[in-house]
C-alpha cells in the first residue's frame, strides 16, 4: 500500500517537473526569438540547437528545486500517512511556480533592454537602491501593475493545463517484488536527484551550472541558456561574492600580508609641480549614464552630446576617449570618487571602516591640503544609498540633496539637472574656493523631461536611429532615451558656459557615472557597452595637455587634478596615477588599453575605435599587475587597515 502510494505520487511529481520544465524552455525560445536580431551575424543553427539543449539541462535544476517541495510536502508524508489527501497542495506548488516563472519571464524583457543581460548583480543593486524609487521607476517605466496582471492571467491559464495534465490517467503500478522495488524506487529517485542537482550529470565533473553553461560564442545566445531561477541564484552569488569581497586580482592572503609601510610606499605620491594657474573652483560632473557613444562619428546624427563635443572642439579642452568608469553603477562611481579606491566587490559606503575617518587616498584630504573646501551636489536625497553620510565621513565639507537647496521633486529620485546645476551656481557667490562633486539625475528611468520644450524632435530622433541603427528593436524608447542624454548634456554645457563667464578660472571635469543601460541596437561593441568620456575643460587646459587619449578612469581624476595645480614637491596618497601613467584602465569585468578592450578574466576581445587591435597577451601583460596592485591595495585598505 505505501509502496504504491508513493510510486502513484511519483509520477505526478514527474508530470509537474515535465511540466516546469517545458515551461522554461518555451519562455527560453520565445525570448530568443523577440531579441533575434541580437545574435552575432556568424550564430548558425547549431549554435541555437546548443544553446537551447544546454538550457534545457541546466532548467533541469531549476524544475527539480520546485519538484522538490510537491516531493517533501507532499509524496513524503503520503508515504508516511497513505491516507492523506495532499493533492491540492501538489497543484498549489505548480501554481505558484507557474506565477513565479512567469513574472520573471516578462521581467526579463525590461531587464534585458537595460542591462544586455539577465538577471545579476543588478538585481541586488536595486535591492540595496532607494526601494520607494525603485518601486516608482518600476510601475510608471516598466508597468509593473499591469504586467502582474498579466502574469496573473497567464499562470492561471497554466494552472488549468496544470491540473488537466495531472488528472490524467496515470501507468498502472504492480509490485510483484516489494523488497526490491522499494529498493529501486529509492535508488531511481537518488539518482533522479543527483541527475537534476549537476543540470544532466552526476557530479561536478559531469555535469552544469552556471559559471560553465556559456558554451557558444555568442553573448546573447549564452545569456538565454540561463533560464530565470539561474539566472536569479547567478545574481545571488555574485551577491553573495560582493560581500565577501571576491574579485578577480585580489589575493586576500597576500593582502592580509601587506604592511602599513608597504601600503604607504605604493599610494605615496608627490606632484612634480603646477602645470596650470589654480584655479578658483573645480567641478568635478558625473553624469548619470554619460556613456561614450553618442560622442562617437556614427551617432553625430543624433546630436545627443553636442553640448560637449563644442566644449572639446573649443581649444580649451583635453577629451580621451580611453577612459572607464569604476564600476557599472552609480554608487560605485561615487564612492570611487570619494574615497579614491577601486571597485573590489565590496559596498564601501557599508563598510564600518569608511565612517571612521578618509582613506588617505580620500578625494577631500588633497584638495584641503590645497586650500580648497569640498563640497558634494546631488541631485537626489542625501540618504540614498548612505552617499551623503559617506561624504562627510570622507572628509566633505558639506552635502547638498535635491531637499537642501529647496528644489522641487520631478522625478522618481529627486530633481531634475536644471534645477542642481541653478542651485548650485546661485550658491557660488558665497563660496569660498571649493572644488565640487556633482551627480546628476536625469538621464535615468522613468524618463519624464519634456523633451520638446527642451529644443529635442524626438520624431526626428527615430528616424534617424532607424537609418543608423536599422537592427534596433525599439528605436522610439531609444530616441527617448538620447533625448534625456541630450537634456544632461545640455544643462551641464549650459551650467559650464555660464560659471565660466563669472569665474573665467574655473576649472571643470566631465565624465560618466557608467555607460551601462543605454546601448545603441542589441550588438553594442564592448567599447560602446563600457566606455565612458573624460573631458577637462578651463582656463589652461589644452588638447595636447596631456597625452593623446591617455587610458584611464575615475580613480585617476584626483592624482591628474592635483598634479595640474599643486606646486612641486606637494605630497599625497592615490591609489592611482594621473593620467597618461595608466596602462590599462578596468572596472569590474572590463579593460581597456590604448589598443584593444576586453573582458577580465576571459580572452574575449576587440579592436577599439581607429585602433590597430595588437596582441592580446600582450595588452593583458599591460593590464595585471597595474589592476592587480590597484585592487589588492584597496582591498588592504577596507578590509585590513587597521589605524
Amino acid at each position: 500500500m505505501r509502496l504504491k502510494t508513493y510510486l502513484r505520487n511519483c509520477q505526478l511529481d514527474f508530470r509537474l517537473f515535465l511540466f516546469l520544465l517545458l515551461l522554461m524552455a518555451i519562455y527560453r525560445l520565445l525570448f530568443m526569438a523577440k531579441y533575434a536580431g541580437a545574435m552575432s551575424a556568424d550564430t548558425g543553427a547549431a549554435d541555437v540547437l546548443l544553446a537551447n539543449f544546454t538550457g534545457f539541462r541546466l532548467s533541469l535544476k531549476s524544475a527539480g528545486g520546485f519538484t522538490l517541495l510537491s516531493f517533501l510536502l507532499v509524496t513524503l508524508p503520503n508515504l508516511l500517512k497513505p491516507q492523506l489527501n495532499l493533492e491540492r497542495l501538489r497543484t498549489t506548488i505548480g501554481a505558484l511556480a507557474a506565477f513565479i516563472l512567469t513574472v520573471l519571464f516578462l521581467a526579463r524583457f525590461p531587464y534585458y533592454e537595460e542591462f544586455r543581460m539577465t538577471y545579476g548583480l543588478q538585481v541586488f543593486q536595486g535591492w540595496h537602491d532607494d526601494k520607494a524609487a525603485v518601486l516608482g521607476m518600476m510601475i510608471s517605466e516598466y508597468h509593473l501593475l499591469p504586467g502582474l496582471l498579466a502574469a496573473a492571467a497567464l499562470a492561471t491559464g497554466l494552472t488549468f493545463l496544470l491540473k488537466k495534465i495531472l488528472a490524467l490517467p496515470l501507468w498502472p503500478i504492480k509490485v510483484q517484488r516489494p523488497r526490491f522495488a522499494a529498493l529501486a524506487a529509492f535508488l531511481v529517485t537518488v539518482f533522479f536527484m543527483f541527475f537534476c542537482r549537476f543540470g544532466g550529470g552526476v557530479s561536478y565533473a559531469t555535469g552544469l551550472n552556471w559559471e560553465n553553461a556559456a558554451v557558444t560564442g555568442d553573448d546573447f545566445l549564452n545569456e538565454c541558456i540561463l533560464d530565470d531561477v539561474q539566472a536569479m541564484y547567478r545574481a545571488r552569488q555574485q551577491e553573495k561574492r560582493m560581500q565577501a569581497g571576491d574579485i578577480y586580482g585580489v589575493d586576500k592572503a597576500e593582502a592580509a600580508a601587506l604592511t602599513p609601510e608597504q601600503v604607504n610606499e605604493a599610494i605615496s605620491r608627490k606632484a612634480p609641480g603646477s602645470r596650470i594657474k589654480r584655479p578658483r573652483h573645480i567641478f568635478i560632473i558625473l553624469g548619470e549614464t554619460w556613456a561614450q557613444w553618442p560622442l562617437l562619428d556614427k551617432y553625430a546624427p543624433l546630436h545627443a552630446a553636442d553640448g560637449l563635443k563644442g566644449l572639446i572642439n573649443s581649444g580649451h579642452a583635453y577629451y580621451t576617449s580611453h577612459f572607464m568608469p569604476n564600476g557599472d553603477f552609480t554608487s560605485i562611481a561615487i564612492t570611487g570618487m570619494i574615497t579614491g579606491l577601486s571597485e573590489v566587490n565590496i559596498r564601501v559606503n557599508y563598510q564600518p571602516q569608511s565612517f571612521k575617518e578618509p582613506y588617505p587616498t580620500a578625494l577631500s584630504l588633497p584638495f584641503h591640503a590645497l586650500g580648497y573646501k569640498v563640497d558634494f551636489w546631488y541631485g537626489g536625497t542625501p540618504g540614498w544609498d548612505s552617499i551623503g553620510r559617506l561624504a562627510l565621513a570622507q572628509g566633505f565639507d558639506n552635502f547638498y540633496g535635491y531637499p537642501d537647496f529647496h528644489a522641487p521633486k520631478t522625478n522618481t529620485w529627486g530633481t531634475n539637472d536644471r534645477n542642481l546645476f541653478n542651485a548650485l551656481a546661485d550658491h557660488l557667490d558665497s563660496e569660498a574656493p571649493t572644488v565640487h562633486l556633482i551627480m546628476t539625475t536625469s538621464n535615468h528611468p522613468p524618463y519624464n523631461i519634456d523633451l520638446a520644450a527642451e529644443g529635442f524632435d524626438v520624431a526626428q530622433a527615430e528616424e534617424e536611429i532607424r537609418k543608423i541603427i536599422p537592427e534596433e528593436s525599439d528605436p522610439h524608447n531609444l530616441a527617448v532615451e538620447i533625448g534625456h542624454y541630450y537634456y544632461m548634456d545640455k544643462t551641464a554645457t549650459e551650467f559650464i558656459r555660464q560659471v565660466e563667464q563669472k569665474y573665467p578660472d574655473s576649472l571643470f571635469v566631465i565624465t560618466g557615472d557608467h555607460a551601462v543601460r543605454s546601448n545603441p541596437g542589441p550588438q553594442p561593441t564592448m567599447f560602446e557597452f563600457q566606455s565612458v568620456p573624460l573631458v577637462l575643460y578651463g582656463q589652461g587646459i589644452s588638447p595636447d595637455l596631456l597625452p593623446a587619449n591617455a587610458v584611464g578612469g575615475h580613480t585617476g581624476i584626483m592624482p591628474t587634478l592635483v598634479e595640474l595645480i599643486a606646486p612641486q614637491g606637494f605630497a599625497y596618497d592615490s591609489i592611482a596615477p594621473p593620467l597618461g601613467q595608466w596602462p590599462a584602465a578596468f572596472n569590474r569585468d572590463y579593460y581597456l588599453t590604448d589598443n584593444l578592450m576586453g573582458q577580465i578574466g576571459t580572452e574575449k576581445s576587440e579592436a577599439l575605435p581607429d585602433a590597430a587591435k595588437g596582441n592580446d597577451e600582450t595588452e593583458r601583460e599591460k593590464l595585471e599587475p597595474f589592476l592587480r596592485k590597484l585592487r589588492t591595495i584597496s582591498y588592504w585598505l577596507i578590509k585590513e587597515n587597521n589605524h
